[in-house]
């Protein structure tokens, strides 16, 4: 099954002094969802957004806000961001001690629900996941900070991921990935497997609207 390509903004890298004009930049550019890092010092060193400025775009953009949860009690603030608006709700593994519950949770709450694996993190937690999820997020850097360099180790990973999800009969599960990925190595991680592109400095850097069709055109 051939997912198509979905581009995601990641909002870290915008200008926030800004934030309305730059979510409505994104949709104009032809961005199809907006990635939210959530960050809270503890599980990642940076605190970034919370529930209320998630609230606060909400009405300026129809885009799907895709929410990822870099935190370190995840079923303390699931309830609150999809109160916020969040549509994508995703979480990280290694955060998780009782990761179905938590996954059941986000759906209960109506929201697309994916769990988040750190770039060597076993890439065997997303098997077990997958028939609980809508997507699996792959981070191709160490998570924390924007503008870091891809770790190409993860590709192997998400070539292991698409050939077991298709023969397992979850080919409806789709492959994001996070973390350095610019128009000079999107190929790579399209070949590999992968159909949400998050991207920050890669797409913000320029001409957006360019950087969004280069990469699509790779799909």
């Amino acid at each position: 099954m051939k997912h198509p390509i979905i581009i995601a903004p990641s909002l870290l890298s915008s200008d926030f002094s800004q934030l309305e004009s730059e979510v409505k930049r994104c949709a104009q550019a032809g961005a199809d969802i907006l990635h939210v890092d959530v960050m809270d010092g503890h599980f990642v060193p940076n605190i970034t957004i919370g529930p209320l400025i998630v609230e606060a775009i909400r009405p300026h953009t129809s885009l799907p806000l895709d929410c990822h949860l870099m935190v370190s009690n995840p079923d303390a603030y699931i309830s609150a961001f999809a109160k916020s608006g969040a549509d994508w709700i995703s979480i990280h593994v290694e955060a998780c001690t009782h990761l179905h519950r938590s996954i059941a949770l986000i759906k209960d709450l109506g929201k697309k629900a994916g769990v988040v694996l750190n770039p060597i993190t076993p890439i065997e937690y997303a098997f077990e996941a997958a028939p609980f999820v809508d997507f699996i997020l792959l981070m191709s850097v160490n998570p924390g900070f924007g503008g870091q360099a891809f770790i190409p180790h993860v590709l192997n990973k998400a070539r292991r991921l698409r050939k077991f999800l298709d023969d397992s009969g979850y080919e409806h599960v789709e492959i994001e990935i996070d973390g350095g990925v610019k128009t000079d190595n999107v190929k790579d991680v399209i070949d590999a497997g992968v159909n949400i592109i998050v991207s920050g400095s890669g797409l913000f850097s320029g001409d957006m609207a360019s950087n969004i069709a280069t990469m699509k055109s790779h799909g």
